[in-house]
């Protein structure tokens, strides 16, 4: 179970929180990298699923999940605060009421999509992390790092491609699109890994945690207290 005596997972948490909004913040604006036009969260976003890792392998699913559902209801408030700020009418001589609207007008469609994809991935990518640590039996870890992004990080992007443009672009054009991002993910968290080791290694000791969720329940909707595995 989550337990306060954790001296940095609040820290942690919040971490993610800030991230995973500036990241949405940032997504509207196309970018040029290389050969390659993505969205400006491609900077962040990925950094949440090392996040995810950090919080499976040292804190347990129980503690990932909280952090995924406080990014979840985070971003929605971040959504819901900045459609209703936009509808307010903007005071007599303020000129940016356009550019505001673009910054933090979402589309519904868009909107509707992140927050799927988002949610889905982030718990594809816990899951496996922690299934994969009880097959491993805590060894190899980097089998863990990047396999549950290799499946997290396929759920995510087939989800928020689909539901942003699936039905207005040609099919090759979506898949395309999907592979493309997978890829610079995928290598994102690749490229991570020796980063992600020193964090986790400095954690582990900082905390003195290991947990294995052998007793876990990995239903994402149930918040019920569960006995940590330490070993």
């Amino acid at each position: 179970m989550i337990t306060p005596r954790y001296k940095y997972l609040e820290v942690l948490t919040t971490a993610f929180v800030v991230i995973l909004l500036v990241s949405n913040l940032v997504a509207q604006k196309v970018c040029q990298i290389g050969p390659f036009a993505v969205s400006g969260a491609i900077l962040l976003f990925p950094i949440t699923y090392i996040f995810g890792d950090i919080f499976t392998e040292v804190y347990g699913f129980a503690a990932s999940r909280r952090a995924i559902w406080l990014g979840f209801f985070g971003t929605a408030l971040l959504y819901a605060v900045g459609a209703a700020t936009i509808a307010l009418p903007p005071a007599p001589g303020w000129p940016n009421q356009r550019a505001f609207a673009i910054v933090f007008g979402f589309i519904p469609r868009i909107l509707a999509a992140s927050l799927i994809a988002f949610w889905a991935g982030e718990f594809a990518n816990s899951y496996t992390m922690a299934r994969l640590k009880l097959l491993t039996n805590g060894s190899m870890l980097w089998t863990r790092t990047i396999g549950s992004t290799v499946v997290g990080q396929a759920v995510d992007t087939t989800l928020v491609v689909l539901l942003t443009f699936g039905g207005t672009v040609p099919l090759s054009i979506l898949g395309n699109m999907i592979l493309t991002s997978y890829l610079l993910k995928v290598g994102y968290e690749v490229l991570a890994t020796p980063l992600t080791y020193l964090v986790i290694h400095w954690l582990k000791t900082a905390e003195r945690s290991d947990v294995f969720d052998r007793h876990e329940n990995f239903n994402p909707f149930s918040f019920s207290r569960t006995v940590a595995n330490e070993d």
